[in-house]
């Protein structure tokens, strides 16, 4: 990746008031002619958003994208049709015991409303606050509850796999327990004995960065620092740590590209939260300081890596060790083309870092790393510049999408190639229009001077 230090949220605006025009058409669109008995859209086929049942993660996302765009434009009728489909469609996914997504579904929409709430941005209603507050209490605690306990002094949230699955997509599910503990939520347990949610997010985050995330230090002959496993394995009889693995990369001895987004940007929320926490909350859970620095050194470890390993522009492939990537020679030297034959980039991934990035650089900076920070912050404004044009920017009216070049599943086979050639590329996500409206909701905020956005405030 090549960073441009001189680039400034300020010369991003013209772009992202194009986002914003081609934005609200696509939400309107996919309100009109999506039905919602399919089930949740996930992913477009041929311009056109379809579903793919694996697990309905993907629903809060429709809708805080409607959210997001009140944020960004004050226009009423995406807020009212946000605020509606959250109080009408997210009640099953506060209760939904068989996911990891909590953070995923129930902040991108009870969360936003509650935080365009207390910002002004919306009128208050304290029984309206009440209700966003109460969801995302029972989001919080129910998510905490899907926990396996290890040998290794800290357990995990795990994945829809099951007991013995770590993923990394879950980092930026925390949020939900951060939000609910702030709120006084715990949860309860067998005699009714209280369960700190703090205690389990800092376990689960531990849990991540110590088996998910390779320093460099021999763990296999694939120890590159940085890298990161979409999955890691447990007994669940002894609590043991077993193998890396993986469920959408191409193997456990590389990197996913959306994995390790995942964790660079649920790495950097965290590192945030961690730093407006009192020094005693996190006492009893081994202290402030050293659960810092393991944040932080996964955050640094993850933030290089995809620079080494994505292209100029900041968009990396799908997965790092594909089989196609190695013909490619060093590609932080050359220009993401989305339209080769040889292996799909994903867009989703670089929007989610590029997030990571703004919100890393802005910590570093206020810990005193100015230089640091200064550069992660240009990291993730060269990531949106370059998300925010040609060819990732869906400007054909037909395309239900926003961001183009996203991929869900490539080992099952499940993205659309179109005729004539050999790798999926020009369709859209869920997930990554949205990823990309949080990225410029961030920016855009910075350059016009006005509050920073964080989950738990």
């Amino acid at each position: 990746m090549k960073i441009d230090l001189r680039l400034k949220p300020a010369k991003l605006l013209p772009a992202l008031h194009r986002l914003l025009g081609l934005a609200g058409p696509r939400i309107l669109d996919l309100e009109r002619r999506w039905d919602p008995a399919r089930g949740t859209p996930v992913f477009t086929r041929a311009g056109r958003y379809t579903a793919r049942g694996w697990t309905e993660w993907t629903q809060g996302f429709q809708y805080g994208c409607a959210i997001l765009y009140y944020d960004l434009t004050g226009e009423p009728f995406f807020l009212d049709l946000g605020r509606r489909h959250t109080m009408g469609r997210m009640a099953p996914h506060l209760s939904h015991i068989g996911v990891h997504d909590h953070g995923f579904n129930n902040l991108s929409t009870y969360g936003n409303l509650r935080r365009l709430m207390r910002e002004g941005r919306i009128p208050f209603d304290q029984r309206e606050l009440d209700f966003y507050e109460l969801a995302l209490k029972v989001s919080g605690a129910v998510q905490a509850a899907r926990w396996t306990p290890t040998a290794h002094g800290a357990g995990f949230i795990h994945s829809f796999n099951g007991q013995h699955s770590l993923f990394s997509d879950t980092m930026r599910s925390l949020r939900s327990l951060g939000l609910a503990h702030q709120l006084g939520q715990v949860l309860m347990g067998e005699g009714d004995r209280p369960i700190s949610l703090l205690g389990r997010l800092v376990e689960h985050a531990l849990s991540t960065v110590r088996f998910n995330v390779y320093y460099g230090e021999r763990r296999d002959a694939y120890d590159v620092p940085g890298r990161v496993a979409h999955e890691s394995i447990f007994n669940t009889r002894d609590g043991q740590y077993r193998c890396p693995s993986t469920q959408q990369g191409y193997s456990p001895f590389s990197t996913w590209t959306r994995g390790l987004a995942w964790v660079l940007l649920g790495c950097a929320e965290q590192l945030e939260y961690c730093a407006a926490l009192a020094e005693g909350e996190l006492a009893q859970f081994g202290g402030k300081a050293p659960f810092r620095r393991q944040l932080e050194r996964a955050a640094l470890a993850t933030a290089e890596f995809h620079i080494e390993n994505s292209f100029t522009d900041g968009v990396p492939f799908w997965d790092t060790s594909a089989p196609g990537v190695a013909g490619f020679g060093r590609i932080a030297h050359q220009p993401s083309d989305p339209f080769n034959d040889v292996e799909p980039v994903d867009s989703s991934a670089a929007a989610i870092c590029g997030q990571g990035f703004l919100r890393l650089g802005n910590y570093l900076r206020a810990a005193g790393k100015k230089a640091q920070g200064d550069r992660y912050r240009a990291a993730a404004f060269t990531i949106t510049r370059a998300l925010l044009d040609e060819p990732y920017l869906s400007t054909d009216p037909k395309h239900q999408g926003l961001l183009l070049h996203s991929v869900y599943h490539r080992p099952s086979g499940w993205d659309h190639v179109p005729k004539g050639r050999k790798i999926p590329c020009g369709e859209s996500s869920m997930w990554g229009d949205y990823h990309l409206m949080e990225l410029a909701l961030l920016v855009k905020r910075e350059a016009e001077g006005c509050s920073y956005p964080v989950f738990y405030g």
